[in-house]
């Protein structure tokens, strides 16, 4: 269950964020504000104990926040630089989260940036949160180190991949105008593609429900409309088809 108190986060470390010179010559002069969206407590705790030592990196995590909602209204209070952005969260993913932060990210006096970061390697996730405007998308095997310089590099504009995704990406987008697009799965909502990832990676209708903060009956209203449009009959169709996909 999410902690309430994770939709102020840290942001009230807003006013007094003063870049940190570093004795050491690690970040320099160079500083900048991030909020770590992410539905895994321990792993944002992780995050913020490998990065966020501003003395020696430059990072300073000025918010957190555990799911669409919370964090919309943390980005929306606090106006970071860069945003690490989980792709699979309560509420609607990082997509939802990237289509409601729109008008931050046009903003051309002070843009926030959001960099993608996630366990999934899947083309689907891939191309959704980079259609939705994400400046780069690296997966949690990077390395502290690596995940710092790649902040940094999105503050400033560039495009950030992992290098196994990079050429995956380019492929994607240069093979031609449009991206490729799975129509059978285009044909899922939003909130359906959750429940099929979930289901896939084997949780019970009940622990669907806490995790996306929805009725029993909800998931199973979910499940029985991804069967029928996808025209399967039980969960373990269901899994074999998302694997398939590299969509567990």
């Amino acid at each position: 269950m999410s902690d309430p108190t994770e939709a102020n986060g840290t942001a009230g470390a807003e006013e007094a964020a003063e870049p940190a010179p570093t004795a050491g010559g690690g970040a320099g002069q160079r500083h900048v504000r991030v909020v770590l969206v992410d539905d895994h407590r321990m792993f944002r705790t992780g995050v913020q104990a490998e990065i966020g030592q501003t003395e020696q990196t430059g990072v300073e995590v000025v918010g957190e926040a555990a799911d669409v909602d919370q964090a919309v209204t943390v980005i929306t209070a606090t106006r970071p630089e860069v945003v690490l952005l989980d792709v699979h969260l309560p509420g609607g993913g990082g997509v939802e989260v990237l289509r409601r932060c729109a008008a931050l990210m046009a903003d051309a006096e002070q843009p926030v940036r959001f960099l993608a970061l996630s366990v999934s390697d899947a083309a689907e996730d891939v191309i959704g949160v980079i259609r939705g405007g994400a400046r780069g998308y690296v997966t949690k095997t990077i390395t502290g180190t690596d995940l710092v310089d790649s902040i940094f590099r999105v503050q400033e504009g560039d495009a950030v991949f992992s290098p196994r995704l990079a050429g995956f990406v380019l492929d994607a987008f240069a093979s031609t105008d449009a991206p490729p697009v799975d129509e059978d799965l285009d044909r899922l909502t939003q909130r359906e593609r959750e429940v099929l990832r979930l289901i896939a990676r084997g949780y019970a209708y009940k622990e669907i429900a806490k995790q996306l903060y929805i009725s029993v009956k909800t998931v199973e209203s979910h499940v029985s409309a991804v069967l029928r449009k996808l025209q399967l009959s039980n969960r373990h169709e269901l899994t074999r088809w998302a694997t398939a996909r590299r969509l567990v």
